[in-house]
């Protein structure tokens, strides 16, 4: 069972993935194998590497009253677009307009299959 809920994250990851490409210009991802490598790949550096750099840069997060932290989940997809060839991201802002479009896409996708 937890096999299962690990792979429908994946998929809905690689959706919201998909859809910030689609919604987002300067923001590209090639097909949907991507996607999924690069959701595999955003779930890890999630994992081991934005706390690092959200512990680095928490004086700034604090100064700024939380909106660094736009500029570190644009860094955690710059990572991810150095990784996989197939995603792009054009500059900042298409960087930062991402984080923000894939949060709000993936907390939808995520709350519509868990009101399920």
């Amino acid at each position: 069972m937890i096999y299962l809920n690990i792979l429908v994250a994946l998929i809905l990851n690689a959706l919201a993935l998909l859809a910030t490409a689609y919604i987002v210009p300067g923001f590209k991802v090639d097909n949907f194998t991507t996607a999924v490598l690069a959701a595999i790949v955003l779930g890890v550096v999630n994992t081991f590497i934005k706390p690092i750099l959200s512990l680095i840069t928490a004086p700034l997060t604090i100064i700024t009253l939380g909106l660094f932290s736009f500029i570190v989940n644009a860094v955690v997809l710059f990572i991810v677009s150095a990784v996989i060839k197939g995603v792009t991201i054009d500059g900042w802002v298409p960087a930062i307009v991402g984080a923000i479009v894939l949060s709000v896409v993936s907390t939808v996708l995520n709350s519509v299959i868990k009101n399920k």
